[in-house]
């Protein structure tokens, strides 16, 4: 069923094509993001601050017009429950709720501060010296803290306000709970692993990947996942990221390591997850409020299940070794009776975005902690980088050497992505409840998988998924998806299976 801006009589289409408008602000701002990663000249952050900023109070001021608000509600009077119409007349209240309430002046200064704030943060990065961060850091968490008093209703604090965005309906009480639980059952598994007697080789990756020969592997295998270079790109970049603006276009950014094949290949596979879901959402809900994914955690679900489930599976790499060797002759070494162990490797580490999947969630639960304590008033943001190094060693066991490997590492904090993190996390938990129904469904998917078939799971993914758009919550689409509400039993059963697998050892 459409529900496109030329549908119907009424309200509906003036209300679609207002929010058309919008959405094109939003993707135009996106794209100049994009570009500031991936082209634009050191020295051209003022300036790009600067659009951003005009942009940002011309998507408010659409926003907060009055014209819109009406059209919605005379929409929501017209809407059948269950209907597309009150599904995007919900989704147009919750963004109407969150900006409505917020100033222009203060959206304009929050997407200037955004692009000072990385800026900031890459040269800080570079130098391993948090100092020239914190200031930047310091006015984001100001202006965050501002928009979270403008939002807060029913008893929400700030961090349930943040979380929200990119979470709709969750609290950190209940994610809080979540993780906590997640963290005293993985704990065991780490410590576990680190005892046993056997351990992967951790060369079984390393050698000599140039750099051009990498992207083509890469490409190759994103290729045959379904990801259509037609309607998408790949570039370099600092940190990777997928960018969207339609199904047509999909943009994918990458980082490498020459001597280690993993960090580019998986890191490319984790993005085209991504873009994967971006290129099978409706077409005929782009630029309505519910032609856009369900939520951060449901996202990320996609790019968990193409990187870990299928492109660290053995069945995987029956079929992409012989292609893997075929880029890299030289590279005899690399095998799976080597290499597979390497990959279900759990041992502690420090770069969140290298870590392994049996600690990969720890790394969300020190940041998830830090952002809720940095929200309710109990940490400052002078106070993180002493706060981090001492959560890494209580959790870890491990103590960065320096800001770079520290609080430095991520992103996130510079974009102003407060309350984004433990979407990764909700993200590896739905990625395992899907794929445990798709196999109930299709079968045998390693036999597929060996033969190099990932359409089948593919299609699966868009009927299930991809289609639905924001059409249901994300608590709804996974239950319909999978026949259940959302918990971390097939996610810790794959941790305990790998486990055995691969250290011979049952937790």
């Amino acid at each position: 069923m459409s529900a496109g801006p030329g549908a119907g009589a009424g309200p509906e289409p003036r209300f679609l094509a207002l929010w058309g408008e919008i959405e094109d602000l939003s993707d135009a701002s996106g794209l100049l993001a994009w570009d500031q990663e991936t082209h634009m000249p050191p020295h051209g952050h003022g300036a790009r601050g600067k659009i951003q900023a005009t942009l940002a109070g011309v998507r408010h001021a659409k926003l907060c017009a009055p014209e819109l608000s009406e059209l919605v509600e005379r929409c929501a009077e017209r809407a059948a429950p269950g209907s597309v119409l009150a599904a995007q007349v919900r989704e147009a209240r919750r963004v109407l709720r969150r900006v409505t309430r917020v100033p222009e002046r203060l959206a304009r200064e929050r997407a200037e501060a955004v692009t000072l704030g990385h800026a900031a943060w890459s040269a800080a990065r570079a130098r391993a010296d948090f100092a020239l961060f914190e200031p930047a850091l310091t006015r984001l968490v100001e202006l965050a803290r501002e928009q979270a008093r403008c939002l807060a209703e029913d008893g929400a604090s700030a961090y349930d306000v943040l979380l929200d965005e990119y979470e709709p309906g969750a609290r950190a009480s209940t994610v809080g709970l979540l993780l906590g639980e997640l963290e005293r059952a993985l704990t065991p598994l780490v410590a576990a692993a680190s005892e046993a007697s056997v351990a992967p080789a951790p060369d079984a990756a390393a050698g000599r990947f140039p750099v051009e020969r990498q992207l083509a592997f890469a490409r190759s295998v994103a290729e045959s996942f379904g990801f259509d270079f037609a309607r998408g790109r790949i570039d370099p970049a600092p940190h990777p990221f997928c960018s969207a603006f339609g199904p047509d276009d999909v943009r994918l950014t990458w980082r490498w390591d020459e001597s280690d094949f993993r960090p580019g290949l998986f890191g490319v596979l984790h993005e085209t997850g991504h873009g994967l879901y971006e290129q099978g959402l409706p077409a005929a809900w782009q630029r309505t409020p519910i032609g856009e994914a369900a939520s951060l955690g449901v996202h990320e679900s996609q790019s968990r299940l193409w990187e870990n489930l299928v492109g660290r599976s053995p069945a995987f790499w029956r079929w992409a070794l012989p292609l893997f060797q075929r880029h890299f002759p030289g590279a005899r070494e690399v095998n799976p009776e080597r290499l597979l162990p390497l990959l279900h490797s759990v041992r502690p580490s420090l770069i969140r975005v290298e870590a392994d999947q049996g600690t990969y969630d720890l790394h969300v639960c020190v940041r998830f902690r830090l952002e809720r304590a940095l929200f309710a008033g109990e940490l400052e943001v002078r106070d993180l980088p002493g706060a981090w190094d001492e959560a890494y060693r209580r959790t870890l066991g491990l103590t960065p050497r320096d800001a770079a490997q520290g609080v430095l590492q991520d992103i996130h904090w510079s974009m102003g992505a407060f309350g984004y993190f433990p979407t990764y996390t909700l993200g590896n938990l739905i990625a395992a409840q899907l794929f445990a129904a798709a196999r109930r469904d299709l079968g045998d998917l390693d036999a597929a998988f060996a033969l190099g078939e990932f359409r089948p799971l593919l299609e699966w993914l868009r009927t299930h998924v991809h289609a639905h758009g924001s059409l249901y919550t994300a608590d709804e689409l996974v239950r319909r998806a999978t026949g259940r509400v959302l918990t971390s039993d097939d996610y810790l059963a794959l941790r305990r299976a790998e486990l055995a697998e691969y250290y011979g050892v049952a937790v």
